[in-house]
């Protein structure tokens, strides 16, 4: 007999095959990811960090590897997703001239532009990196973790890959995401309509676990706006973001229902728009030196003595 957490386990076939389908309108969808990629990136202008070689850990269509050229110039780009539509999509993705590649933001900030080189891109698992161990400096990932159904797996790959010193910086969608359609069919009937996210609370704890050090985590609601009901399922649609829960409704949605649901929905109407909430969650940890080692046993440095 299946359990609440296996009927809201993620499939992963689903997960890639949504994806693959969304590549091609991908991008023409993509506000909120690249609103949330410009808060990004306005958090790392506070940190002190000068990377040689940057992951995008769930790169998608590879829109932010130009930000990130643009910030960190002398920085080599690895690109990973899962799905091969949007590898594909990246790899053809036009490298930009420099003043295009730089954002308003790192132009004023003053970051020098150079020509830009491409990035490396690969059809792969964040859950198993095809990279060597301590190899990158940073790792960015933006809105890929809520499609994981264990992210402290995604936590442990992403220190495995980690020079010591280096930088975890990634969003994710807290619980209160798409709270209207979660309470809206919730009204309907007893089925999984919207996925489970994970708390920021439970996130921090996994960082940890993971043995990254000085987790930093906070959080904000952002709310997108739609003419009408189906502009707003069609985005989701296109964004990949349909339901791929495990115990999702595998047939349609009855036209009753459906209309029930969307009479729900439109009580959360203001000015005539139709509202999409997400609690978008920040974090960033560094890879700090190792205090024990694989067996448990604690390591214990002495400092060199300085010669005079």
């Amino acid at each position: 007999m299946s359990t609440e957490r296996d009927l809201l386990r993620l499939d992963d076939k689903s997960v890639r095959r949504n994806f693959e389908r969304a590549a091609p309108r991908y991008d023409q969808a993509a506000a909120l990811h690249r609103e949330v990629a410009a808060r990004m990136a306005e958090r790392l202008g506070v940190v002190r960090i000068a990377p040689s070689t940057i992951l995008d850990a769930g790169c998608g269509t590879g829109d932010a590897l130009a930000e990130l050229q643009a910030r960190y110039p002398d920085a080599r780009r690895v690109g990973v997703d899962l799905a091969h539509g949007m590898a594909k999509t990246a790899r053809a993705r036009p490298a930009p001239r420099p003043a295009e590649g730089q954002s308003l933001l790192s132009r004023l900030a003053g970051f020098r532009s150079t020509p830009m080189s491409s990035p490396w891109i690969v059809c792969g698992d964040i859950l198993a990196l095809p990279l060597r161990t301590a190899s990158i400096n940073l790792v960015w990932s933006n809105l890929v973790l809520q499609w994981v159904n264990d992210p402290s797996k995604a936590f442990a790959e992403f220190h495995r890959v980690l020079a010591i010193g280096g930088l975890l910086s990634f969003t994710t969608l807290g619980p209160d995401t798409l709270h209207e359609l979660r309470s809206a069919f919730a009204s309907v009937d007893s089925a999984i309509h919207v996925h489970r996210f994970i708390d920021m609370h439970d996130l921090g704890d996994m960082l940890v676990h993971a043995g990254f050090a000085d987790p930093v985590m906070d959080m904000e609601m952002l709310t997108l706006t739609y003419a009408d009901s189906i502009s707003l399922m069609r985005e989701l649609k296109a964004l990949g973001a349909a339901n791929a829960a495990a115990g999702r409704r595998r047939g349609l949605t009855g036209p009753k229902r459906w209309q029930r649901a969307l009479a729900e929905l439109g009580k959360f109407c203001t000015n005539g728009r139709w509202p999409a909430s997400f609690e978008v969650i920040y974090g960033h940890a560094w890879k700090a030196d190792a205090r024990f080692a694989a067996d448990g046993r604690a390591i214990v440095r002495f400092p060199r003595p300085s010669r005079r």
